[in-house]
């Protein structure tokens, strides 16, 4: 049984990798501002969504991020509500679609196929603001997704044979 001191240690420590990793999404997103927001986009703090397949925790910090994140966006008053809930409802598919698979290299892939996917959320949103065409936005959306998270994944995955990210 635990005491209340070691639950309290534990639930700030559990705060303390939400906040690092929001803060994290947040900082990488708007250095690279210019290619985080979009028709065509490229956000390289993408590859924080494959840290779910480590410890659910993570839904919670990268939601964060994304939320925080996308304050920053010229569209902002739909890519707030419209970014964070399809980032929250996409990870937690991505989730229950993985879980069941053994092999880590192909969670990544099948994470990787999921979330770009899922852009058609962003594309409907900017088609809605700026009336950007939906299905070219999709497409651009798609493959700048599929790049930073094929490049995130790399860096994610070797990140995860040296640091143990499933605590």
């Amino acid at each position: 049984m635990k005491n209340s001191a070691q639950t309290s240690r534990i639930s700030v420590r559990e705060v303390t990798k939400t906040a690092v990793v929001a803060a994290l999404y947040v900082v990488i997103t708007l250095v690279l501002s210019t290619i985080s927001f979009g028709v065509v986009q490229i956000r390289i703090a993408e590859m924080f969504n494959y840290l779910v397949l480590f410890n659910k925790r993570y839904l919670w910090g990268v939601s964060l991020g994304v939320f925080l994140s996308n304050f920053a966006s010229p569209t902002w008053t739909l890519d707030v509500p419209i970014g964070t809930a399809s980032t929250f409802v996409f990870l937690l598919i991505v989730m229950l679609v993985t879980k069941p698979i053994k092999s880590m290299p192909i969670k990544f892939v099948v994470t990787a196929i999921i979330i770009s996917l899922s852009m058609f959320t962003i594309a409907w949103e900017l088609n809605v603001m700026t009336k950007a065409p939906f299905w070219a936005g999709w497409l651009t959306i798609g493959l700048g997704e599929l790049l930073s998270m094929t490049i995130g994944g790399i860096i994610i995955y070797l990140l995860s044979k040296r640091i143990n990210l499933t605590k």
